[in-house]
């Protein structure tokens, strides 16, 4: 793994966990009825599965 993966797969985690704690808090009514529990656990596995899908190959690092 390069720095450059490191920093494109973590980029795209941080991308993707913020995606699913957007998606998760919204699909409250209210902000107090958030599970936060549920958004954070959401979103760390988002996060992990990001990171596990980028290791089969990132679009961004091909040469062209």
């Amino acid at each position: 793994m390069s720095k450059q993966w490191l920093k494109a797969a973590g980029v795209r985690a941080i991308k993707t966990v913020a995606q699913t704690a957007v998606a998760t808090i919204g699909s409250a009514a209210v902000i107090s009825g958030v599970d936060w529990r549920v958004v954070v656990s959401a979103s760390v596995l988002a996060g992990v599965l990001s990171l596990l899908t980028s290791v089969a190959g990132l679009p961004e690092l091909t040469d062209k």
